[in-house]
């Protein structure tokens, strides 16, 4: 019988704060939690920090604005702290924009690779033990204690033991792996996975001036993309499309195409075949919308594609059931809270069918609160990102940038507070909690 056996060396680490996974939250969480005093070490899976941002070229800053109708003009900023540190750093280095109008708010648009620079400046500053290409294979438990991780590398596995471990994966891959109660999406469903890219040889002012200073394309667009995928000249399943200027002269970033499988399903990016099957579906119809766009779009008939992800874009996959849950009803109605660590006005933005759909909070943001990151069973570890506790509506207006810099930020904090105060993250005082993640520039 064959025998599965590692004959290579075998690393220990020991650490008092883990964090698993580089994206937004999990670089604000180690930064956060490295400058209130704990031994932090960093494991991302990929050679660059960013996450979704990155690897999936999401591009934006998104959530960083209240919204109105219109658009008012300047925005009224309402998340700050660690994402203002971000994005300073990333000004100093030429690598984002200013706000572009997004609807009724709006956003930023970066550059990946700036993003990647910027993560790195942050976990040198903070003095984070970094390894990149680090694939967390099990998690070490004692009862319900998280005790740390295994994980894989090149050199060989590693044991790391941790005081408290941050689950930043995106995919709630330490409380999957430990056992830990999770769900996804509505009754399983999850939203559909999008494959970004950036077009190069745009003539963005000529583009701005026919169809507006909206990223989210109008009707001219969506009329002509709907006539000519039933004309069967173009295979374009997504009629609303957005495209962003980028910090590069005569670019664009493309949020375009629309996967679902072959059988008609949306694509759980969980499955090792549907993820498959979208990478390749999402590189397929990167060439169908950029030369709709080079044949059809005023300004860009010189265009070309520069880039797509590294992955095609995650939304949504496995989050943790907490001892709170953001509900739908919470976001739609701004809901606020004495136990909240973040705040958001961004939309419930659900990707499903053949156009986005777009739910706005108007002139109102509603609060995320601490208990939707601390996992109702389990001790030794809390969740930060887009993992949190929140129902499927709300998860699509929780998820983005801006808040899972302030969620990091906050678990960060919260993390390093459990381990100087000896006590569990679940008894954490949150009044605690909230008066130091003010005094290092949050707002809530």
């Amino acid at each position: 019988m064959a025998e599965a056996k590692d004959r290579r060396g075998h690393l220990t680490l020991d650490t008092d704060v883990l964090v698993v996974g580089g994206g937004a939250a999990g670089v604000a969480a180690a930064f956060t939690a490295a400058k209130a005093g704990a031994r932090v070490l960093l494991l991302e899976k990929y050679g660059f920090c960013g996450g979704a941002a990155v690897a999936g070229l999401s591009g934006t800053v998104c959530g960083l604005y209240a919204a109105t109708e219109g658009a008012a003009k300047p925005p009224e900023q309402v998340v700050f702290g660690f994402a203002n540190r971000f994005i300073d750093v990333m000004k100093e280095k030429g690598g984002i924009t200013e706000p572009q109008r997004y609807g009724n708010t709006y956003t930023l648009t970066h550059d990946p690779l700036v993003w990647r620079e910027a993560g790195d400046h942050f976990l040198a500053e903070a003095g984070v033990k970094v390894l990149f290409h680090t694939t967390v294979i099990d998690v070490l438990t004692e009862a319900e204690q998280v005790r740390g991780v295994l994980a894989w590398t090149k050199q060989g596995r590693a044991e790391i033991r941790a005081k408290l471990t941050i689950d930043a994966s995106g995919d709630a891959d330490v409380a999957a792996l430990g056992g830990f109660e999770t769900f996804m999406g509505q009754d399983g469903k999850v939203q559909n996975p999008t494959m970004l890219f950036r077009l190069m040889g745009v003539d963005v002012a000529r583009l701005r001036a026919h169809y507006g200073n909206d990223t989210i394309m109008g009707d001219e667009v969506s009329q002509m993309i709907r006539n000519l995928h039933n004309s069967k000249e173009y295979d374009l399943p997504r009629s609303k499309i957005f495209l962003f200027s980028t910090p590069r002269p005569n670019e664009l970033l493309c949020n375009c195409t629309r996967i679902i499988g072959r059988d008609g399903r949306e694509l759980n990016p969980m499955l090792v075949e549907d993820i498959t099957e979208a990478e390749i579906e999402g590189r397929k119809q990167v060439r169908e919308y950029a030369k709709f766009l080079r044949d059809r779009v005023v300004g860009c008939e010189e265009s070309f594609v520069n880039d797509t992800g590294v992955q095609v874009g995650v939304r949504q996959t496995r989050q943790i059931k907490g001892v709170t849950t953001l509900s739908n009803e919470d976001v739609v109605a701004g809901a606020k809270s004495k136990s909240s660590i973040a705040r958001s006005a961004w939309p419930i933005e659900l990707h499903s069918g053949e156009k986005p759909q777009l739910k706005w909070l108007l002139d109102d943001y509603y609060d995320i609160s601490y208990q939707s990151f601390v996992p109702v069973s389990g001790e030794g570890f809390l969740v930060a990102g887009r993992c949190l506790s929140a129902e499927h509506e709300a998860m699509a207006s929780a998820r983005v940038t801006a808040q899972c810099f302030s969620y990091g930020q906050a678990i960060g904090m919260a993390a390093a507070m459990s381990l100087r105060e000896g006590t569990s993250p679940r008894k954490l005082s949150v009044s605690g909690l909230r008066e130091a993640l003010r005094r290092d520039g949050a707002v809530i």
